[in-house]
């Protein structure tokens, strides 16, 4: 009976792996230079959304002026304004497309901006991971099903640490133990 406990016991630690896990939400934010990153993403975005916004003002403007003198124009001058209506959508379309897109301005100015830093944290988790022997690194804040998280695993703030940030006074990771 002893013998099997044991070699229970023994089988169990083999079969044990160790993991922990980061919130990257948590990490970013605590990164001045992120959030700088992020505020100018947001401002370009936004003016590139006013631009577009004037743009379809205008198409809606020039519409309503179509219907209202419509029953004035000659069949010629109805294809006309209908034709440079959709040509102007078009270009609309197009400029959003070009600006918000997949592989648009946004997204290679993210990548110029975001990336670096987010590669930073990647290095400093893999680094702690390999440091610590971790067999596995979770990120809780990347929408994976993390039911439980003991906070004792949580190296969000060792990763801070390791880019050179440390975390601000009396901000800890949304669970963290008080007791630690």
């Amino acid at each position: 009976m002893l013998v099997a406990v044991l070699v229970l016991l023994v089988a169990g630690e083999v079969f044990a792996q160790k993991l922990a896990y980061v919130d990257t939400e948590y990490i970013l934010k605590n990164i001045p230079e992120y959030k700088d990153a992020q505020k100018k993403l947001d401002d370009i975005a936004a003016s590139w959304q006013k631009d577009i916004d004037t743009k379809y003002a205008e198409i809606d403007k020039l519409y309503k002026s179509y219907q209202a003198e419509q029953v004035l124009l000659t069949e010629e001058m109805k294809q006309q304004r209908q034709k440079e209506i959709q040509d102007k959508e078009k270009a609309a379309k197009d400029l959003q497309k070009q600006k918000f897109g997949y592989q648009g301005e946004l997204f290679v100015k993210r990548q110029e901006l975001v990336q670096p830093i987010q590669d930073n944290v990647y290095d400093a988790v893999q680094k702690i991971a390999t440091t610590k022997a971790y067999d596995f690194v979770l990120d809780k804040s990347s929408g994976s099903v993390v039911l439980f998280a003991n906070t004792k695993v949580n190296i969000s703030d060792q990763v801070l640490q390791a880019l050179g940030y440390a975390p601000k006074a009396g901000s800890t990771t949304t669970d963290k133990d008080p007791k630690k």
